[in-house]
């Protein structure tokens, strides 16, 4: 069985109600590369402090890597120091870290990636970390995810991950939220091995670029690293609240002295989350230097801050794009919906983090 046999159309009936805006306390399941950056933290640790509007039955982790920017970049390495600055290598803000890189006497060779294997490895303890510094019980509520991408189109990578996807997404009345922050290989596993759940979940994804954007998605390392599992996202039919990285999650940037001022010292998880600002590990990889006078996108609260409050990321109904085999953008109007996401109200979400921080410390 092909996959597009896999997937039959839902109707649209129930795709307009499992698209509509969120109104109430929802179920909700985090399917995460925690410790590919800093964002996951801060994401996990709101969804955990807003019971109101949000159930977390479980988080899931994802694999991750940055390996497949090494041969790209040694090759632009190699085409800046041939003189040949404008060749394809060039892209993806290559030219830039390079120079940062070699401005500290390091190479393109010098820089060590993670196997998504060890990546998947990592978040699952970070998860665990994030759990104690708040106080909460991990056990039987994480769980570890895929070691690898998928290979092909067809054929899922199996983990405990997916089993729980889709046995919490046949259970309960409501349907089940999947907060997708990072790579979708476990979702995208989950709805090939049982295309049924399709019906009871909703999977809220941030990567990429709008799509009406005619720029490649290349730079997206949510969308780049497992192209199959993207692709699927967007053929499947699966109800999806796609919400652009760029440039609509990147407006969720914050600076050091709003994390000295409102996160740090708010107890054991703020003083976590200011350590993981000031020890940010991609400053390290992208040779980023000056840091305490720059600002850092924390891009996967956009997940979070849609089921909290739709207003404060505005969205759309449009026809789901196709991923071209160029990792650009096509447009069919007669393919099913998606929500997507188009501008975020920055203060307002940062407020609300800012808030239940605070919250949390007075306990």
């Amino acid at each position: 069985m092909s996959t597009a046999d896999q997937f039959s159309t839902l109707d649209p009936e129930l795709y307009l109600d499992r698209l509509a805006l969120p109104q109430s306390s929802s179920r909700l399941l985090i399917d995460t590369d925690t410790a590919n950056e800093i964002d996951d933290q801060f994401a996990i640790a709101w969804a955990l402090l807003s019971p109101e509007h949000m159930k977390v039955e479980a988080v899931t982790t994802e694999p991750f890597s940055f390996a497949h920017h090494r041969r790209e970049l040694i090759l632009a390495e190699r085409a800046i120091e041939s003189g040949d600055k404008h060749t394809e290598h060039l892209v993806g803000g290559f030219q830039g870290w390079l120079t940062r890189l070699h401005s500290c006497g390091r190479r393109a060779e010098d820089l060590e990636f993670v196997s998504p294997a060890e990546g998947m490895e990592l978040s699952y303890q970070e998860i665990l970390t994030v759990y104690e510094k708040l106080g909460l019980k991990s056990e039987g509520n994480v769980f570890r995810g895929a070691q690898q991408y998928m290979s092909n189109a067809d054929t899922p990578v199996d983990s405990e991950s997916v089993d729980i996807i889709i046995d919490l997404a046949k259970s309960g009345s409501e349907p089940l939220y999947i907060a997708a922050m990072g790579c979708v290989t476990n979702i995208a596993s989950a709805l090939l091995r049982a295309p049924e759940i399709r019906e009871n979940i909703v999977v809220i994804w941030t990567s990429a670029y709008p799509s009406s954007s005619p720029h490649c998605n290349r730079p997206s390392l949510n969308l780049i690293q497992d192209v199959h599992a993207s692709r699927l996202m967007f053929d499947s039919g699966v109800p999806l609240i796609y919400l652009p990285g760029y440039h609509v999650g990147a407006q969720l940037k914050i600076s050091l002295p709003e994390v000295e001022q409102f996160i740090k010292g708010a107890g054991d998880i703020g003083d976590y989350l200011h350590h993981l600002y000031t020890q940010n590990p991609l400053h390290e990889m992208f040779a980023i230097q000056d840091t305490p006078r720059r600002t850092w996108v924390i891009w996967d609260i956009i997940t979070i801050a849609w089921l909290i409050n739709p207003d404060w990321v505005p969205t759309m109904l449009t026809a789901a794009p196709i991923l071209d085999n160029e990792l650009h953008w096509q447009k069919d109007e007669s393919r099913h919906l998606i929500r997507e996401g188009y501008d975020v109200q920055r203060d307002e979400i940062f407020i609300d983090i800012y808030n239940k921080l605070a919250q949390f410390a007075k306990k």
